[in-house]
């Protein structure tokens, strides 16, 4: 069998890889290993497809940490916007919701899914599922795509979107940079990122506050000499092993590598319960509200200020006595327990594999790209897209927003390039 153009990878940038290379009139096929195209896609945002974010090109960047300035001639083609155009014009609408996440109006990541593998069909797209690529073979005028079960695909460009080595049961097993090394491809350090943390200190070991989320706050990773080395403000979730939740999960590649610059076991986090207000206010906050209701405990003051298992934990920290009223506070108690919730500190010493992280940090290098290509500057006619690449964002959108845009231009210049050599 021959093709202009093979896919191999059938996420969210292999799809709208082969979607736009047989709308570009290249004969392709779609190979993916798995029984479903748009794995990852369909369990992206809890199940409801984050399909991009509308942050202007500016603040999108700054939110893929991984560098997102490589993405600015693809996004010169297709960006946050187009993406939202795009699956407009299909039928598919969408709605915004908090910090720029843009979901489909029926909050079903099926619709999405469906729609791509709908226009498969639509441009005449062959798919190979549960198909498993044994080996590529880079030639001078084709290569030659080698399946596991022995056959051999001819086709005169190559686009690898395997994904990196994150989520392995959506297909992404890191298969696809053995194929990039053997093109002459550097590969840069893989590492979790978007990745639950994990801590040994007594209060997660003893699951004291296990499932309980903190809203809005600020949290800090800590060099070793106490200077912060990254914040982010959103919700933070604790759990068994330590802290997840969308704050956590973006701080979490700032902690993978400090530990290793600093070559220490633990590096220190600090959560800033009430981030819009300094701790004086809040000390006379705490006691303007209890001097409310002087009779009362103070648990029971304090009680609209957070969850009541984390004041309660708190409250022990500053040996404040839940039962004691305003009558009888001591104000440097007081003092004591604003510091705690101003700067709620504790050591981490580590994240979850890179298996259980959301995005891989890492991958192929982007010195040996054409960013406005997707193409390799070392193999002709082979191009790379999506997670495999050395490129990853915060969750919110940001990282489907970068395989779906490297996945256009990667398809786009395949096809182009195969016509041309017809």
């Amino acid at each position: 069998m021959t093709y202009d153009v093979v896919v191999i990878g059938g996420g969210p940038s292999g799809l709208m890889a082969a979607i736009t290379a047989g709308q570009s009139g290249a004969n392709t096929l779609l190979i993916e290993k798995g029984k479903k195209l748009g794995r990852k896609l369909a369990i992206s945002g809890g199940g409801r497809c984050n399909v991009t974010n509308v942050l202007p090109d500016k603040e999108l960047i700054e939110h893929i940490p991984g560098n997102g300035k490589f993405l600015y001639s693809a996004f010169s083609h297709f960006n946050n916007y187009s993406i939202i155009d795009y699956f407009e014009s299909l039928g598919v609408e969408l709605k915004e919701e908090d910090k720029g996440r843009m979901f489909p109006v029926n909050d079903k990541a099926m619709t999405v899914v469906n729609k791509l593998v709908e226009l498969l069909d639509v441009y005449q797209i062959d798919t190979s599922l549960q198909t498993k690529v044994d080996a590529i073979h880079y030639g001078d005028t084709h290569h030659t795509i080698i399946l596991e079960n022995g056959n051999k695909i001819d086709t005169t460009s190559v686009v690898i979107a395997v994904g990196g080595k994150s989520v392995p049961h959506t297909g992404s097993e890191g298969q696809g940079y053995a194929w990039a090394k053997k093109a002459g491809h550097t590969i840069t350090e893989l590492y979790p990122t978007e990745v639950p943390m994990t801590s040994n200190a007594p209060f997660i070991k003893a699951q004291t506050l296990q499932g309980i989320s903190l809203r809005d706050v600020a949290i800090t990773a800590l060099k070793p000499n106490g200077k912060p080395i990254k914040t982010h403000r959103w919700d933070v979730l604790f759990t068994h092993e330590g802290i997840s939740g969308p704050a956590a999960l973006r701080l979490s590649q700032y902690v993978v590598k400090a530990l290793k610059r600093h070559n220490v076991d633990e590096i220190t986090v600090s959560i800033d319960c009430f981030p819009d207000i300094n701790e004086d206010q809040l000390v006379q906050q705490l006691l303007d509200a209890s001097k409310e209701v002087p009779n009362k405990s103070i648990k029971h003051a304090w009680k609209p200020f957070m969850q009541e298992r984390v004041l309660t934990f708190l409250l022990e920290q500053a040996d404040l006595d839940e039962y004691t009223t305003y009558h009888h506070l001591e104000k440097k108690k007081v003092l004591q327990l604003a510091y705690l919730m101003k700067h709620f500190s504790f050591a981490v010493n580590g994240t979850l594999s890179i298996e259980k992280a959301f995005i891989t940090g890492g991958g192929v290098s982007l010195k040996e790209i054409v960013p406005n290509q997707m193409a390799s500057k070392i193999m002709d006619r082979l191009f790379f897209c999506g997670e495999i690449l050395d490129i990853h964002g915060y969750t919110g959108g940001f990282n489907i927003t970068a395989a779906f845009s490297t996945g256009h231009v990667a398809g786009m210049n395949a096809a182009y390039i195969a016509l041309e050599n017809r």
